[in-house]
């Protein structure tokens, strides 16, 4: 989903991200694509208007974050009015109730209310560990019953077991009884597809809606029909209270209008969605996430968490306090950031100056290089080392002299040959720095850095 979308935003978006200053101009050409890429994704015309007029509103006159270009800073606007069409306060599932906690599904026939009833008994059971039953009421097509009993029985949750002779109101009063005396936590009951135009269908829900008083009432959407399906969602819920949106066929190859829409226009949350035929492919909803994706930006922030769970807070803050106060780097500090960078992988380090467009290093590349790529045995040799080297020696590497090194090499076991070459590395870190600095680029960077981690990792 959203390839289509992402594609084309990614190409408007390039225009703009380095612009050294926005214009009325520039901001009403980028502005006018932006419209056309949402359009051509299905997304609801009223819906784009809003997120233009935000956009526009605010874009003129911007305040410009040091750390940002002004078209950067233009991106960020985009991703915040996305995510604010989309997000809601009330987005989490609720099953804060005197139980049994009922979740009545509805929507089209189609749209995978069946699979989706025991996607989420599965998610449920397994994140809280609730006694879950699942019903339908669903008489008037027999494999829509036989689905879900085969379903549930794969991911071992209870399915109540129904006659087709019994009518849907019958059927609801009877699982009702049931999930009471049986202290079950949570049902949830699946409805036979209808037309918001069938009366007599939409006066079948409204009953069994009656009966059960469902804690949530939850609106299936198939993500491929668009606009369709938010028309009968707004319908639908002109006569039920729908509570949110279960979204299925979100992998399929759909222009994604409907995700952007939705809520604007129902004004009721999306809760989950359904990213693949398996039963546990379903995940909460995060607007977050789904912005991310559009924008082309999902790994980018996937290299992020993985960097911040491995970064050290408190070693973090102290090298940044000393390259700030222009202190050099002693050998401690040297291992410090060799391990750290160990920890966070090459790779992910080469994708993070990549993403950050550090151009203002891209002359010290082949130095960083050599370091990032500093083997486990170096590292374990700097620290053999150091055991054999007074405080003076960590301290200031430059004493170091051939007589010293013969007595470090004899005192650690390290060949004299790779103690100059960590010596190399070492130097080669500290006139990095101290170009930087001359520069006036490190202040730069460390700001570069903080937006792009979170500022509370430095």
């Amino acid at each position: 989903m959203f390839a289509n979308l992402s594609k084309k935003l990614s190409k408007t978006l390039l225009k703009i991200r380095n612009y050294g200053r926005l214009t009325e101009k520039n901001i009403k050409e980028t502005l006018n694509e932006i419209y056309i890429n949402l359009l051509e994704a299905d997304v609801a015309l009223e819906v784009i208007k809003k997120i233009i007029n935000k956009i526009k509103k605010k874009a003129i006159g911007i305040k410009i974050n040091n750390s940002f270009t002004p078209g950067q800073e233009f991106i960020k606007l985009v991703k915040k009015n996305l995510i604010k069409i989309m997000d809601s306060s009330h987005k989490s599932i609720n099953i804060a109730t005197q139980p049994p906690a009922v979740i009545l599904f509805t929507g089209l026939q189609g749209v995978g209310k069946t699979t989706s009833v025991v996607k989420l008994a599965y998610f449920l059971k397994k994140k809280y560990k609730k006694k879950i039953i699942v019903v339908s009421t669903d008489i008037y097509r027999p494999a829509a019953i036989q689905q879900l009993k085969i379903l549930a029985k794969s991911v071992k949750i209870d399915y109540f077991k129904i006659s087709q002779k019994n009518f849907p109101i019958e059927i609801s009063k009877k699982v009702l009884h049931h999930a009471k005396i049986n202290f079950y936590d949570i049902i949830i009951v699946d409805t036979a597809g209808r037309l918001h135009i069938n009366n007599v269908m939409m006066e079948e829900i409204k009953n069994i809606h009656k009966i059960l008083n469902p804690i949530e009432t939850i609106f299936v959407i198939d993500a491929m029909t668009g606009q369709d399906s938010i028309n009968s969602a707004k319908k639908f819920n002109e006569i039920l209270p729908i509570t949110g949106i279960f979204l299925t066929k979100a992998d399929s190859d759909t222009r994604g209008g409907a995700v952007l829409s939705v809520k604007y226009i129902i004004k009721k949350p999306i809760k989950f969605i359904g990213t693949g035929e398996k039963i546990n492919n379903i995940d909460i909803f995060s607007p977050e996430k789904i912005v991310s994706k559009i924008l082309g930006m999902s790994s980018e922030l996937a290299i992020i968490k993985n960097i911040q769970k491995k970064i050290n807070l408190k070693k973090n803050k102290k090298l940044i306090q000393k390259l700030q106060n222009k202190n050099h780097l002693n050998l401690q500090d040297f291992v410090d950031q060799l391990e750290q960078i160990k920890q966070i992988g090459s790779q992910n380090i080469n994708i993070l100056l990549k993403k950050m467009k550090l151009n203002n290093i891209q002359h010290f590349t082949h130095p960083i290089m050599n370091i990032i790529n500093i083997d486990n045995e170096t590292i374990i040799n700097i620290k053999t080392i150091m055991n054999s080297m007074t405080n003076l020696e960590k301290k200031n590497i430059d004493i170091i002299n051939f007589s010293r090194k013969k007595r470090i090499s004899s005192g650690s076991g390290v060949s004299i040959l790779k103690i100059n070459v960590i010596i190399k590395y070492y130097n080669q870190m500290k006139l990095i720095t101290k170009k930087m600095k001359k520069n006036g680029n490190i202040h730069r960077i460390i700001k570069n850095i903080k937006n792009f981690l979170g500022k509370k990792f430095f």
